[in-house]
């Protein structure tokens, strides 16, 4: 019986070059039509990413002067806080791939406690009749959803990396209730950005906010990926994640679209983006 001849090194090299490369392109392809199909503008773009995840209810909603940010107080906090968690590890601790210790999750569960509360609690104000625990504000929403934001990234970081890195590092992301004291200090700085109102401050958090969105989830497309398909632990470097992160983009971008559409179809706001 006669074996398979084996491709040899080059070829595989090539071929995974090519896969980039068709990767590569139909990830911007379908980012510029997604581009081409959005409102104007950056904000136009925020508020097209904002759509497809909040409900963008203007009275829960921070504002760029008449302009509502383009996601709520709520999402916005989650948003931002979880980009600011994110940045936080890659920078302190790359590749770290295990849970931050017993203590630190139990907080993060308090967080998430809170958060659930204050927004059963809004929920309930839409009702006049129904009972309210006390009358919800924007500035409990930003910090509750920062808070939530803080803790989602958290737990997203070490998975992402013990899913793609051939030699991620099992040390916690987060080890001590100081170095979460020191993230928590950062989250209070952005809620305080945001609270500010300052229009020089809120424009780049906007857009931040809705790049947030879309890095989650092609971070958590990515890795769903790469764990269905059993090609985790595969990459030494950045660029072997092109294929996960383009193709976690891919399906970032079509999720938007077609909870935009559907939201569209039903409800005739927003618009059919791509």
């Amino acid at each position: 019986m006669s074996s398979v001849p084996k491709a040899s090194p080059v070829e595989s090299v090539n071929k995974r070059k090519w896969v980039h490369l068709t990767i590569v392109g139909v990830s911007l392809t379908i980012f510029g039509l997604w581009l081409g199909l959005t409102p104007g503008g950056l904000l136009g773009k925020a508020d097209a990413i904002g759509y497809s995840v909040c409900h963008r209810i203007d009275l829960r909603s921070f504002h760029l002067g008449d302009r509502p940010l383009p996601l709520c107080a709520r999402c916005t906090g989650m948003y931002l806080g979880a980009i600011l968690a994110l940045t936080f590890h890659a920078v302190r601790k790359p590749r770290a791939g295990r849970y931050p210790p017993r203590p630190l999750m139990i907080i993060f569960a308090l967080f998430g406690l809170i958060w659930a509360i204050d927004g059963i609690n809004s929920v309930l104000y839409l009702f006049p009749s129904a009972p309210s625990l006390y009358q919800p504000s924007n500035t409990l929403r930003l910090i509750t959803g920062t808070l939530v934001g803080v803790a989602l990234a958290t737990l997203i970081y070490p998975v992402f990396n013990q899913s793609m890195w051939r030699e991620w590092k099992p040390v916690p992301v987060l080890q001590s209730v100081g170095e979460l004291t020191l993230l928590i200090i950062l989250a209070a700085i952005l809620v305080m950005a945001v609270v500010s109102g300052n229009v020089l401050i809120l424009y780049p958090l906007a857009l931040l906010s809705s790049v947030s969105v879309m890095v989650l989830l092609t971070l958590v497309y990515g890795t769903l990926l790469v764990t269905v398909i059993r090609r985790d632990n595969q990459a030494d470097t950045w660029g072997d994640l092109i294929l996960p992160l383009g193709l976690g983009f891919i399906a970032a971008v079509l999720q938007i679209a077609l909870v935009s559409a559907g939201r569209f179809l039903l409800t005739g706001e927003g618009g059919l983006y791509l």
